[in-house]
């Protein structure tokens, strides 16, 4: 679950009331579960420069501050210095410092009072959490500036202050943090792209919060983990024959871009589909009789491109449109016609979804139907966005508007449902960059559709085995070098990485 700032105050609050446990002891949790951090890198031994604001997130850092100094580390503190008191938990762990330590506090109240980080000691950034709610400005904005030029490793306590938790904030006045310890859930803020060079590696530390919290509380945004996965893959029966999974269609390809229907089509192969048949223009007939032995082709009349095909869509538990269709006129013509008569599952991709945009037939998507646009297909299809943070949001308004599933390709692939619901994944990795990836996409999807996965289903399953299998191609073949078939050469391993564990 990805909960909102106010929803983890209030999940403090519930296991303070619950548990029972004082607000300060939680805090004294929550230092130390970074300190441990620290210690598992091997970093505690290390000296620390800690900036620290008077509120809570000032707190932790005055409380690792102490658990560093306890271990042998050499720690200097730094905190800004206006009228504000600070919280009431900040103020108690002042008292607990200057009763454990001599070691002076320094106070922040102009650019002066900045110090020399020429020592290379570890920065930990602990100057506002995610309690803030505006941008950084004037003295705060000006110490952020000044610690961001400097090249020691940088660590921020539950979010890179100036970053706000659930927006996207505009403006440079935030810590770029080159690891972020963030605290029970991870923050909306993390999943936005601008973001990457504040965050760095973010890591969430389990703090013991209550959760009994989460049992009544509404959320519309999750991370796809292989946890879930384990609830929807579905193992086969021994007395399966290739009827029980079903017959694929996939529709795609013109003059040159044959190499796309290759990918999906054995994609689609590797997924579990029992039958496949290929749909594509008359130049790609001998190529995918060749290149897919395994498939069945039925080709158009054209030589080039699609535009007068015959299709019986009922023969099919699924189909997928688009990769590497082409943008004539005439294919696109073609195209919606045929999608009022599909009423089997659907994955519509690339220049499918480009002949909707470009004709502005929004409504010739089927109920149920699933999206697989990149962020350009999107604006294409739905209107420009300035930012990820008005895609997303624009996504889940759409998905819920339409009736379908519309899969936002990214670092972090967006599944926004019917149902308002958003998941965010946890696979994949920059190799997967590269042309070809998302027809491995629509193949892996249509062929768990023709097997019977709801699209819903299909949709977050296929999403992770891809990511999955990328991140294993990576591994073997580096990010660089890692090519659309390396997705499809792992899938297996991808599919064996959730019966295994």
């Amino acid at each position: 679950m990805i909960l909102t700032a106010n929803q983890i105050r209030a999940w403090d609050t519930f296991t303070i009331m619950n548990e029972p446990i004082e607000s300060i002891d939680l805090m004294e949790r929550a230092a130390l579960s970074c300190f441990k951090w620290l210690e598992k890198m091997n970093y505690s031994s290390s000296s620390f420069h800690i900036f620290c604001g008077k509120g809570n997130n000032g707190g932790d850092g005055l409380a690792l501050g102490r658990m560093l100094l306890q271990s042998g580390a050499r720690v200097n503190v730094f905190i800004l210095s206006d009228e504000n008191k600070g919280s009431a938990d900040f103020q108690i762990n002042m008292l607990r410092w200057k009763e454990f330590s001599k070691r002076e506090i320094k106070w922040l109240g102009e650019t002066c009072d900045f110090p020399d980080l020429s020592d290379g000691g570890i920065i930990i950034d602990a100057l506002f959490g995610s309690g803030l709610n505006r941008p950084l400005d004037g003295f705060n904005a000006q110490l952020v500036k000044y610690i961001n030029e400097k090249t020691s490793l940088t660590i921020s306590i539950d979010l890179p202050s100036g970053l706000i938790a659930d927006e996207l904030q505009s403006g440079d006045s935030i810590i770029r943090a080159h690891k972020t310890l963030s605290f029970q859930s991870p923050k909306l803020a993390f999943y936005y792209p601008e973001n990457e060079k504040y965050t760095g590696e973010i890591h969430i530390l389990d703090i013991g919060l209550d959760k009994g919290f989460l049992e009544n509380l509404t959320v519309n945004h999750y991370l796809l983990e292989k946890s879930m996965l384990k609830s929807i893959y579905r193992p086969r029966q021994r007395f399966s024959h290739k009827g029980t999974f079903g017959h694929a269609l996939i529709v795609a390809g013109s003059y040159g871009k044959i190499g796309a229907v290759l990918l999906s089509a054995k994609a689609c192969l590797h997924s579990g589909i029992g039958l496949l048949t290929l749909a594509a223009p008359k130049c790609a007939y001998a190529i995918l009789q060749t290149g897919v032995p395994e498939a069945m082709v039925i080709s158009d009349e054209k030589s080039n491109k699609i535009v007068d095909l015959k299709l019986a869509f009922s023969n099919y538990q699924a189909v997928g449109i688009g990769p590497g269709l082409g943008n004539a006129e005439a294919t696109r013509k073609w195209l919606l016609n045929q999608l009022s008569t599909i009423k089997c599952p659907l994955v519509l991709d690339a220049d499918a979804l480009n002949a909707i945009a470009y004709e502005e037939k929004w409504d010739c998507i089927p109920r149920n139907a699933v999206l697989t646009p990149h962020p350009k297909e999107f604006d294409r299809l739905f209107g420009h966005c300035e930012n990820s943070q008005e895609r997303i949001q624009k996504a889940i308004e759409m998905a819920e508007k339409r009736s379908c599933i519309i899969i936002l390709k990214g670092h972090h692939t967006l599944i926004a449902t019917p149902e308002g619901k958003a998941w965010f994944n946890t696979t994949g990795n920059a190799g997967m960059a590269t042309g070809g990836s998302g027809d491995v996409l629509t193949g892996i999807i249509t062929g768990l559709l023709a097997q019977g996965y709801s699209p819903t289903e299909a949709s977050l399953l296929g999403v992770w085995l891809h990511g999955k299998a990328g991140d294993l191609a990576a591994k073997e073949y580096g990010q660089e070098a890692l090519s659309a078939s390396h997705i499809i050469q792992y899938l297996g391993k991808a599919f064996l990485s959730i019966i295994c564990s």
